[in-house]
């Protein structure tokens, strides 16, 4: 008795929990029909909470986040779904699932493999091989694009490379224009300083020149004044016979002076 008491209560719980997962589950899926996938998530949520391996419960779970464009989540939902269903055609609608999912996430090489492990549970779901193409196709093209996009870096970089390298070029042109200029400016300034130099020791030499002769003239000045002057014979037998005359002379003009005065005195005794 009491183990049929028991099993009795066992299954009056497990009705409860199917009550509650399936009053859950009805509830969010008037809420999927209306639109309203976020409360519908929630209510579906609350049904896996009382029964966590209800597969009706995951598989509109992942719906309701497929809707809400959280793919990568809902990849997540079908992925485990699709590892623990048993029975064939629910595990390749959980595969497709998960490929569509993995498809608007744009990996596409993963939903490929989705699609596969779809069409190999079930061959028929003709769904599942016409996305797998659309996937291939879109692999393709992303590969394409990635492989035009990496051209375009190449181009740009080999653009910008060049750019940088007339820059480059450019910059270190004006940097050897400036140094030129530099130098150029610089020994203008070295010559000029030069060239003043070469002047300024020009009038010094001037200076000094003038300075010495000047000392010379009065060197010359100086002997002469100290030294008598030699003279020539002729000259001085010229100058011995003028002061000769100018003597005799004198002597003469004496002696008139003389006779002048005597007469003078007889007229004097005369009176």
């Amino acid at each position: 008795m009491r183990f049929v008491i028991l099993n009795i209560v066992l299954l009056l719980s497990v009705g409860l929990f199917a009550q509650k997962e399936n009053k859950y589950i009805r509830k969010g899926n008037k809420l999927y029909a209306e639109e309203n996938y976020k409360d519908a998530e929630v209510d579906y949520m609350k049904a896996l909470e009382e029964n966590p391996g209800s597969n009706k419960g995951q598989f509109n779970l992942g719906d309701a986040l497929y809707k809400q464009e959280s793919y990568e989540d809902a990849a997540k939902i079908f992925n485990n779904q699709a590892e623990l269903l048993s029975e064939k055609q629910e595990r390749s609608e959980a595969y497709y699932n998960l490929g569509n999912s993995l498809l608007k996430a744009k990996k596409y090489p993963e939903s490929i493999e989705a699609y596969k492990k779809a069409l190999r549970n079930d061959p028929k779901n003709m769904d599942a091989k016409y996305n797998m193409e659309y996937a291939k196709k879109k692999l393709e093209q992303q590969q394409q694009q990635n492989k035009d996009d990496k051209n375009k870096d190449d181009k740009k970089d080999d653009k910008n490379k060049d750019k940088n390298k007339d820059k480059n070029k450019d910059k270190n042109k004006k940097d050897q224009d400036k140094k030129d200029q530099d130098k150029k400016d610089q020994d203008k300034k070295d010559q000029d300083k030069k060239d003043q130099q070469k002047q300024d020791q020009e009038k010094q030499q001037q200076k000094d020149q003038k300075d010495q002769q000047g000392k010379n003239q009065d060197q010359n000045k100086q002997q002469q004044q100290a030294q008598p002057q030699q003279i020539s014979k002729k000259d001085a037998q010229r100058m011995l016979d003028a002061l000769k005359n100018n003597e005799k002379k004198t002597l003469e003009k004496l002696k008139l002076q003389k006779m002048k005065a005597g007469k003078a005195k007889k007229v004097e005794k005369d009176w």
